[in-house]
């Protein structure tokens, strides 16, 4: 039976300027814990993740600037009744790249926004396995990724509000000269994943 220990999630806590000739600064932060139990395994996810933007309000409504990601996830599979299948996994993933945004304000309450992103990823998976360290393995992918994701800004007091994502677009393609082995990712979750922030325009 799956049963979450820890959901937390921080997201899309930025501060920025609506305005011609002004800077944003904005970041995403997350971790979540998570533990399978079954007749004679269990497994243990954690799961971390970090993207800060900073970015230059050329024109009203748009913004460009750059922006980077690390994630880190570590897996843990235990099997009670063959203990030589007990292995670790642990996944490291760094981006950066570039952003435009486009905002667009609705009333003195709502404005809403999307960001397109594309850039440089780096991915880095090492197996372990606990028993058997002659079997550890670690692969390193490279390659490119681009992403799409709108979201609502809720101005509470003197621009002080709160950012609501409802998920988006997400394409990576990445390739490790190691193994000739290929990831190609594509995640679309309008609807499906929701995160909720805090927001400063100054």
């Amino acid at each position: 039976m799956k049963k979450t220990l820890v959901i937390l999630a921080l997201a899309m806590i930025s501060f920025a300027n609506a305005q011609k000739g002004t800077y944003l600064v904005s970041g995403n932060m997350s971790f979540w814990s998570n533990k399978d139990s079954s007749q004679g395994s269990e497994s243990k996810d954690r799961n971390f993740n970090f993207s800060p933007k900073v970015g230059y309000q050329f024109k009203d409504n748009w913004t460009v600037g750059v922006e980077t990601g690390f994630s880190s996830s570590k897996n843990e599979y235990t099997y009670l009744e063959n203990a030589s299948n007990n292995q670790e996994r642990i996944t490291k993933n760094f981006s950066a790249g570039a952003f435009v945004r486009y905002s667009k304000s609705l009333s003195q309450t709502f404005l809403l926004y999307a960001d397109l992103g594309a850039g440089y990823k780096n991915s880095k998976e090492t197996y372990t396995y606990l028993l058997y360290p002659e079997n550890n393995s670690k692969t390193t992918f490279d390659g490119i990724y681009a992403s799409f994701a709108p979201g609502l800004f809720l101005n509470i007091k003197n621009n002080f509000g709160l950012n609501f994502g409802i998920g988006g677009l997400s394409y990576s393609n990445t390739k490790s000269d190691q193994y000739n082995r290929s990831n190609s990712n594509f995640y679309f979750n309008f609807g499906q994943s929701f995160n909720i922030g805090i927001s400063k325009n100054f």
